[in-house]
């Protein structure tokens, strides 16, 4: 169809290049580039791979490590400076800035970990990932505000769909990583520093924000035969590494069941880990030196994604060996990306065809998030997988809930600084719940193992435990923080339900016809619209 209108000499090349700019320009392109500058946003998610780095060759200790990993928990949810720029310039300064900061930043660390630059003091380490991880936020601001902007009555699905890229853009990265500079993790931080800004530079003038003035196609899409068929080919193709899952653990499950009689393979294929209460410590220098750079309590709370960054220091505190932690970390990413596609169609469907209220799904979100931290501090054998694949889930079912009702109580005239005023509690919750309680208590029960040993802790030496009650105390502590926010949002539920019975984008659709017939009465002081998407009208919303 679109071919026979390229054909005929000159005018076939005119309809062609006119064609490309209507595609370029459209809004449609802008959620294509959106998504690709989101799979790229996420170097955040993969701290752990090269903080190693960090601590070795600069030589920090974890009380150091921790420091720097807090300021990289506050750059990348503190973006209310990003908001407020998108507020008084188009989408591409935004854009830029993500570009400039992340390559400054992530440079700057990189230069340090490889001795091309004197070693930094520690201020200067917090300040350059403060603002490698503050240019996330400039990402977030500049593509995923502006695709809400774009589809207004779609917001709930637009939001879920970027922010599951941004739940797999750490494993996008990693495996880029492994492709360029093989097992240099070094280089990783070289690729994070680099790789987004060429995509930056690429889709830079490309993303901006296109006001629909009457379309009244947009809140019936349906999808045809083909779009569901290709909807379940990718659901199945995520779920298709639970096969190996399966298969793996079926042989250890045989294994067990079947023991050899030589101790070191019996060390080797042991997958039931024993959950003491009181286990033997191996000598403190062993420890340290087996120790990866987070311990389990270096940063595990922030409701709930604290335990996500360190399920793998949860895991080794319970015994589970190397490959079956890398098998329930990787089931977190894949059902984080899940919770965050899920949550936005989900909710969109239930609100439109049902009204059921956006805020009701978040509670249950909420509640659903306290069985997996429940199945963490009381644990039994395996139940780690379990607690992995709901904290996964629930974490990325919150985040485009929270930002969704967001827009939808407060509107999209000021979303831009309203979008990262919302994350600015992230942070602080992990001050409070991170450095100020659960530290306090790791350390005082690395300390009563040292003293049941009759060991006494060295000048600089770091504490370590080992078994459940590490951390159990400090798990029950953030559910009950949970619970707590369920209550606050229960609450926020009836103050709400006259609203969401309501049709809540009847507003968006007067202020639409509204500014229409402004501009219609002002045609010759304005640029002309252009034509988009089979008649219906659009115009910038800035000039650009």
């Amino acid at each position: 169809m679109v071919g026979a209108e390229f054909r005929g000499g000159g005018g076939g090349w005119r309809a062609m290049k006119s064609f490309g700019l209507h595609v370029l320009l459209g809004r449609w392109f802008i959620a294509f580039a959106s998504l690709l500058i989101m799979s790229v946003s996420g170097s955040t998610c993969i701290f752990s791979v090269y903080s190693i780095d960090i601590k070795s060759t600069l030589g920090y200790d974890q009380t150091s490590l921790n420091l720097v990993s807090f300021f990289k928990d506050l750059g990348s949810n503190v973006g209310v400076l990003s908001g407020l720029i998108n507020e008084i310039t188009p989408p591409w300064v935004v854009l830029l800035s993500w570009a400039i900061m992340n390559l400054f930043g992530y440079l700057m660390i990189w230069l340090s970990v490889t001795g091309h630059v004197a070693k930094p003091k520690l201020w200067q380490m917090c300040l350059y990932i403060c603002i490698g991880a503050n240019s996330q936020a400039f990402a977030n601001t500049g593509a995923l505000v502006t695709s809400v902007m774009n589809f207004p009555e779609n917001r709930g699905s637009v939001i879920g769909l970027l922010k599951s890229f941004v739940g797999i853009s750490g494993a996008i990265l990693t495996q880029l990583y492994y492709a360029i500079y093989v097992d240099n993790s070094k280089a990783l931080i070289l690729l994070i520093a680099w790789l987004p800004v060429a995509v930056s530079m690429v889709f830079l003038r490309t993303v901006w924000i296109i006001r629909q003035l009457d379309n009244p196609k947009n809140s019936n899409l349906r999808f045809n035969r083909i779009e569901y068929v290709g909807s379940a080919c990718v659901v199945i193709l995520l779920f298709l590494p639970l096969v190996t899952v399966l298969k793996e653990e079926s042989k250890l499950w045989r294994r067990k069941e079947h023991p050899i009689n030589d101790p070191v393979q019996v060390k080797a294929v042991a997958e039931n880990p024993q959950i003491l209460e009181e286990p033997v410590l191996p000598p403190i220098e062993a420890q340290a030196s087996e120790r990866k750079p987070d311990s389990c309590f270096s940063n595990i709370f922030k409701p709930p994604d604290r335990a996500i960054d360190n399920l793998g220091q949860i895991g080794k505190s319970l015994g589970y060996p190397d490959h079956s932690i890398e098998t329930f970390v990787s089931l977190v990413s894949i059902w984080n990306y899940l919770g965050r596609g899920m949550s936005g169609f989900a909710s969109e469907i239930l609100l439109v065809k049902y009204k059921f209220p956006r805020t009701l799904v978040l509670s249950f979100v909420l509640l659903f998030s306290c069985v997996g931290q429940l199945l963490i501090a009381f644990p039994a054998p395996y139940s780690i997988y379990f607690a992995s694949v709901i904290i996964g889930f629930c974490f990325g079912a919150q985040l485009p809930l929270i930002f969704v009702i967001i827009s939808e109580n407060f509107g999209l005239k000021y979303y831009s600084t309203l979008y990262n005023f919302g994350a600015v509690s992230s942070p602080v919750g992990s001050y409070i719940l991170n450095v100020i309680v659960a530290r306090r208590l790791y350390d005082k029960e690395a300390l009563k193992q040292l003293e049941t040993l009759g060991l006494t802790r060295k000048a600089g030496q770091q504490l370590t435990c080992t078994g459940p009650h590490c951390y159990r105390m400090a798990l029950i502590i953030i559910i009950l923080v949970t619970l707590f926010g369920f209550f606050i949002s229960i609450i926020l539920v009836l103050r709400t339900r006259k609203f969401y019975k309501g049709d809540i984008y009847k507003k968006l659709r007067e202020e639409a016809k509204a500014a229409a017939s402004e501009m219609a009465s002002r045609e010759d002081d304005t640029v002309p619209m252009r034509e988009r998407e089979g008649g219906a009208s659009f115009s910038p919303k800035r000039t650009q």
